[in-house]
């Protein structure tokens, strides 16, 4: 990439060769979104068009309305490469984490006959339009054949992350009254076998699930309930590979997918057909910039949405081979995640901050062996992207040459809806960039005026919403209401998150509004605060919240994950000190926390609210009171996202000490 001042724009080389190369789409984009959208559905196979393309009773909304199509048509038969081009070609590259194993490679024919292989075994289980099947597996080529057979006959599938407790599967499997769940024996991680059946059992108790298909994965020893328990390859083994589409309304459900609540249970978040499939489908064309040679790696499991867009639909609306991994990237060495990039000659790899700090600390020794000569384009996504991660993931991994797209979305937005175009720009460390073509956002104060240049306010969209934005929280209106339409009027969506725009119109992400914090007038983020404790080289990461104070209103406290050799009260005074250097002294935290682990999903965002809540409890409950008294699960909200929920148990003992 090309630096001018603190901005980064593409080579002339990688702009010759990008979708897009000028700024004009965002001028025509603007000038009316609503025919923007339908131009891009016209490049969609639809069995039957539109009446009317945007529908708005506030806060209600549909796209393409009365228009019909199914998903897989437009991965498949009707790709817009066409069939007769991509049949051949590689669809889904997958790497198993044991080293000695091989890939499995599919081509499209492949993976088009093993999902219609599996939708017929499913119609022959009874499952109809509209019934809700639940996915709890590991990312194996059978979690994208399970949702893509559900797509096809028209199912509702709600994919649940194979690293979930039984209790969090089970609370979505009763939500969504789901009747038949998909699952493995077993899978590996980290070199040890995870009984996934066994969780499933227990997952399944006190739901409507009448039947488990199986998928035999590790070959472990597994409890067998001959009454609901079927083998995949049994079920399939005989089945047609042939299976005609079930023709889906454009507002008919697509998918539900649960996101982490701070009330204790998880939402679930509904997403239609015809809207997610234009967006997943330009959004990764344009962002990734992919061409027919190019293979993506997003490292996001499918149980979480970048997954589910970027991992499966995205690459296989565009024609293009996914790449996924079954196992971390780090191990069984940490440069595991390079020699998979080498291997298959991966040209866009997509992955998070946390992913991106973990490779750094592990040192430029890890990976000098490796070129990356295949990468052609970077991309981060999960949280902001502090400028240090930034320009080592630019440098090192990108070789100074790859436009990273750092990106903003949610799970509710079902795709990318704010970024820098690479074929354009411009790219600053730190900062995500432009609304997407067709996205209008603004940044308002609480009063619900527009912030000035550099002034912090909370991130909202604008109506027309962009096609694939949520239609509701499955089973709860109310809750849909009072999240997304009710702090500025029923025509404003609040994303819950604070914003900044520079003078260049690029927008930088600072966290959730929970995470901004009030000091003395003056409002600060926790992502800058981060951003300075993290530039000690002996911390791995770190997370800041804000809590109440007599004085200046808010104050931070920060929980450091410290690796080096120093005692606790130095690495305490250097990160004082550096605080005072980067930000000022009003920014000095009230306490300073070293710990061993800070609670995490497994995409890598880090609960500050869980963190806030322990906080919160112990030092509310004084000194006369009984410490040990620490806050029950439920009163942390929803902990079933956590990859790591034995750290909240750590935490507990160490606030619990002050």
């Amino acid at each position: 990439m090309i630096k001018r001042g603190d901005l980064y724009f593409p080579t002339k080389d990688f702009k010759k060769k990008a979708w897009l190369k000028d700024k004009k789409i965002y001028r025509e984009a603007q000038k009316d979104p609503i025919k923007f959208w339908e131009n891009l559905a016209n490049e969609l196979s639809w069995r039957k068009k539109w009446k009317k393309v945007f529908e708005h009773k506030p806060p209600y909304f549909k796209w393409f309305v009365a228009g019909k199509l199914n998903i897989t048509e437009n991965i498949f038969e009707k790709n817009s490469q066409g069939w007769e081009e991509i049949k051949n070609k590689t669809a889904i590259i997958w790497e198993p984490e044991p080293e000695k194993e091989k890939p499995i490679i599919l081509t499209y024919q492949e993976l088009f006959q093993r999902v219609n292989k599996l939708a017929n075994g499913l119609k022959k289980l009874g499952v109809k339009k509209g019934d809700r099947v639940g996915i709890y597996l590991p990312m194996i080529p059978e979690v994208i054949i399970s949702m893509l057979a559900c797509a096809r006959i028209g199912a509702v599938h709600t994919v649940v992350f194979s690293a979930f407790s039984s209790h969090a599967l089970q609370i979505r499997l009763q939500d969504t009254e789901a009747k038949i769940l998909i699952t493995a024996d077993g899978y590996y991680r980290r070199g040890q076998i995870i009984n996934l059946k066994q969780a499933a059992d227990e997952g399944i108790k006190e739901t409507n699930v009448e039947k488990v298909l199986v998928v035999k994965r590790a070959g472990n020893q597994v409890s067998w309930d001959k009454n609901h328990d079927l083998w995949w390859h049994e079920l399939v083994g005989k089945e047609s590979d042939q299976c005609q589409p079930e023709i889906m309304d454009s507002e008919d459900p697509f998918f539900i997918l649960y996101t982490s609540g701070s009330t204790g249970k998880p939402k679930g978040i509904l997403h239609t057909c015809g809207g997610y499939t234009v967006q997943a489908k330009f959004t990764g064309k344009w962002i990734f910039d992919l061409k027919e040679d190019d293979i993506l790696w997003c490292t996001s499991d499918v149980g979480w949405i970048t997954g589910i867009t970027y991992t499966a639909y995205s690459p296989l609306l565009n024609g293009v081979p996914t790449l996924f991994f079954e196992g971390a990237p780090d191990w069984p060495a940490p440069d595991r995640w390079a020699k998979i990039i080498e291997k298959h000659k991966v040209t866009t790899f997509y992955t998070a901050p946390t992913a991106i700090r973990m490779f750094e600390k592990y040192g430029t020794k890890v990976i000098e062996k490796y070129k990356f000569e295949s990468l052609q384009l970077l991309g981060s996504v999960g949280e902001p992207i502090d400028e240090s991660a930034w320009l080592w993931y630019f440098k090192e991994v990108g070789k100074e040459r790859c436009p990273i797209v750092d990106t903003w979305w949610q799970t509710e937005t079902g795709g990318i809806l704010i970024t820098s175009l690479p074929g354009i720009g411009p790219f600053k460390p730190a900062f995500t960039g432009l609304p997407f073509p067709g996205v209008k956002v603004e940044i308002l104060n609480e009063k619900g005026k527009p912030c000035k240049e550099n002034e912090a306010g909370n991130l909202v969209l604008l109506p027309p919403f962009a096609p694939g934005l949520l239609r509701g929280i499955y089973k709860n209106p109310q809750k849909y209401l009072e999240t997304y339409w009710s702090q500025y009027g029923k025509k404003i969506y609040f994303t819950s998150d604070g914003a900044i725009i520079d003078k260049n119109g690029l927008i930088r992400i600072i966290g959730r509004v929970d995470d901004v914090i009030k000091m003395a007038g003056h409002r600060l983020s926790t992502g800058e605060l981060e951003a300075a404790v993290n530039f000690h080289p002996d911390i791995t990461e770190c997370a800041v919240i804000g809590i109440p104070d007599e004085i200046k209103g808010e104050a931070p406290v920060v929980f450091i994950v410290y690796k080096g050799q120093k005692s606790v009260d130095e690495v305490k005074k250097e990160v004082i000190e550096h605080i005072k250097e980067e930000i000022g002294p009003i920014a000095l935290p009230k306490e300073i926390y070293l710990v061993e682990d800070l609670p995490k999903t497994r995409s890598g965002k880090i609960m500050r609210r869980i963190l806030k809540k322990l906080f919160t409890r112990a030092t509310a409950k004084g000194e006369e009171e009984d410490k040990s008294s620490s806050p029950t699960d439920q009163e942390l909200g929803d902990l079933s996202t956590l990859a790591n929920p034995e750290s909240v148990d750590e935490l507990k003992k160490i606030i619990g000490k002050k």
